[in-house]
């Protein structure tokens, strides 16, 4: 590594350390480039902190484990390229951040704004151990498109429980700002980051092995991690012109439930990719095609579903569960630890929602109506577990799993918040049949079935036995049996749905079930399993407000804007009493996928 020059003055260096989370670029980074334009500042370093103890503990998270070890590893090379290294240094900050600042002479602590309420309680925290040691933190936002608190403050300090209300308060506010310039060799020319020649040994990006992750069995790379690549892949996004342009509705497709080599939603997640930039690069293409586009069916709006539900949790540390919740319904979900395995193992007995979960296991990623599938099943739809158990299996598996997005979607798909559809249910037969007419996903995730005739592949039970066995799986014995009727259970649970609402209208006046359909019609499934819906609106997905909304979130939202009191919402539900339709708040997101 070639000498560095030094600052001139005194010999006693002033050391910055930037903290690594999200985030992990080196453009628009302003909470790194202000700390390394400060006065004084003589040395420098990046460190990630990393702890081991959640590493390792189930083999079924190694796609995000080598996600972000993958993103680190990127990050390293960037940084050997300004003549420094990444630390990466295991344990807890709370112990590991005030040993570094004795160690190292600091003097300033930079990272980014986390807006999280964990995050925020950590960094509060941090924040005194630093005051304490005599070191300025420096703190920016840059992991959303705006600072999710000075948005609820623009809301007389409520948060928004509809898009609508939040394109609205939007609206009042300036636009996102640009991304500041990344960090260059010019840059830091004058400062100096120690690195040792054990530097490997002691703060080296670990490999997924040292982690203690089984080797034998692992999935093949379909996600590279990293800044690099990420950048690569907004290149090749925005290379599509016509399609960016004119993107307003797109097209589920059997090719579009895989992984193409433009999807963003997981860079985003780990800051690998900042949302500013994707923004305002999506802005400049947007002029030069003179294109006028609107959310939310813009390619904006998909990035503004993401600022919502980050608005949406900040100040609520139990966004991620029911009770304590201020905006979620309080449902009495069963429970039952072998129907979430069984569901989580794809051994479900419904090829549709197998394949599902085994693309998620292998690969960290499904495409959004296929989390729309299996999230119904899950909850409402079939099974009636608790959307927290579903969100804890995406979290560990889905590589664009953060913590308010999915634990917005969880809610907003089993109809405990946000939307309250519930006579919409997905049929885990019906769907597949719809959007895969010749049954090729299911063939590629669950090869056992490969064999059945396209008539049988989504009810192979049904197939005569000597079908079975000529395509060497007989059912119950190569392949379970459907864990549960469908059609009984749909019908029990709408009716359960429709009782929990029946409640919520005593508190928030009869305009609440003004759009649910009668009891026969509700609790009636229908016979025609090729139909995407079961229940009293089973039709064609190209008529349900649902079609082509892609990514990770929600559909169209049919939002309580209501208090219907302390047992179901809470102080932060806004105070009308009938349900609204949003239509213009469509959700694709394709963009990010």
């Amino acid at each position: 590594m070639p000498k560095r020059k030094r600052a001139s003055g005194s010999t006693k260096r002033s050391c910055l350390i930037h903290w690594f989370r999200k985030g992990l670029r080196l453009h628009d980074n302003p909470a790194l480039r202000e700390g390394l334009l400060s006065p004084g500042v003589t040395t420098w370093r990046c460190v990630y902190i990393l702890d081991p103890w959640f590493a390792g503990q189930s083999n079924r998270g190694i796609n995000k484990w080598r996600f972000l070890l993958q993103s680190l590893e990127d990050l390293d090379a960037s940084l050997r390229k300004l003549n420094s290294r990444l630390f990466v240094i295991r344990g807890q900050p709370a112990d590991v951040l005030p040993r570094l600042f004795r160690q190292w002479d600091v003097s300033r602590l930079s990272f980014e704004t986390d807006c999280e309420p964990f995050g925020r309680e950590r960094d509060s925290a941090i924040k005194t151990l630093a005051s304490e040691a005599h070191v300025k933190v420096i703190s920016r936002s840059s992991h959303t498109l705006y600072n999710p608190l000075e948005i609820i403050e623009s809301n007389s300090g409520n948060p928004m429980l509809t898009y609508q209300r939040f394109q609205n308060v939007l609206q009042s506010l300036p636009p996102p700002a640009y991304p500041v310039d990344p960090i260059t060799f010019d840059l830091v020319e004058q400062l100096y980051s120690p690195v040792g020649i054990d530097h490997d040994d002691r703060y080296g990006v670990p490999t997924l092995e040292e982690l203690g992750f089984d080797m034998d069995d692992i999935p093949p790379v379909t996600w590279i991690g990293g800044e690099t690549e990420a950048k690569a892949r907004l290149d090749r996004h925005l290379e599509r012109k016509a399609w960016v342009a004119n993107f307003e509705k797109p097209k589920m497709t059997p090719q579009s439930l895989v992984n193409t080599n433009t999807g963003l939603s997981p860079y985003l997640r780990f800051g690998c990719l900042s949302a500013r930039m994707f923004y305002w690069k999506l802005t400049e293409l947007y002029k030069k095609v003179k294109k006028k586009q609107e959310p939310p069916l813009s390619l904006h709006g998909q990035l503004l579903w993401r600022e919502f539900f980050y608005t949406a949790a900040t100040n609520n540390p139990n966004f991620d569960k029911m009770i304590g919740n201020p905006i979620c319904v309080q449902i009495p979900w069963d429970k039952n630890p072998d129907y979430v395995q069984m569901w989580a193992d794809a051994q479900t007995g419904f090829p549709w929602i197998d394949a599902i979960m085994t693309q998620l296991k292998q690969e960290g990623w499904i495409h959004n109506l296929l989390r729309h599938a299996a999230v119904c099943f899950l909850t409402r739809g079939n099974l009636w577990i608790s959307w927290e158990e579903g969100m804890k299996v995406f979290d560990e598996l889905l590589l664009d799993a953060d913590w308010s997005v999915n634990a917005g979607m969880w809610m907003w798909l089993s109809c405990s918040s946000f939307f309250q559809q519930f006579f919409h249910c997905y049929c885990p037969v019906g769907f597949g049949k719809r959007t895969d007419p010749n049954g090729d996903y299911i063939r590629k995730y669950l090869p056992i079935l490969k064999n059945f005739p396209t008539k049988y592949i989504f009810e192979p039970w049904s197939a005569p036995k000597d079908v079975q066995e000529s395509a060497k799986c007989v059912i119950g014995k190569d392949y379970p049996f459907p864990m549960i009727d469908h059609a009984e259970s749909s019908r029990i649970n709408i009716e359960r749905m429709k009782q929990v609402y029946q409640k919520l209208s005593r508190y928030g006046g009869p305009g609440l079930l003004a759009s649910v359909p009668s009891s026969k019609a509700a609790t009636g499934p229908t016979e025609n399993s090729n139909n995407v819906y079961s229940g009293s609106q089973c039709h064609s997905i190209r008529n349900s407000p649902e079609h082509n909304t892609i990514a990770g979130g929600p559909p169209h939202p049919l939002v309580v804007e209501s208090n219907p009191g302390p047992n179901y919402y809470g102080s932060h539900a806004l105070q009308k009493t009938s349900l609204q339709y949003s239509h213009q708040s469509s959700y694709h997101g394709e963009s990010m996928q």
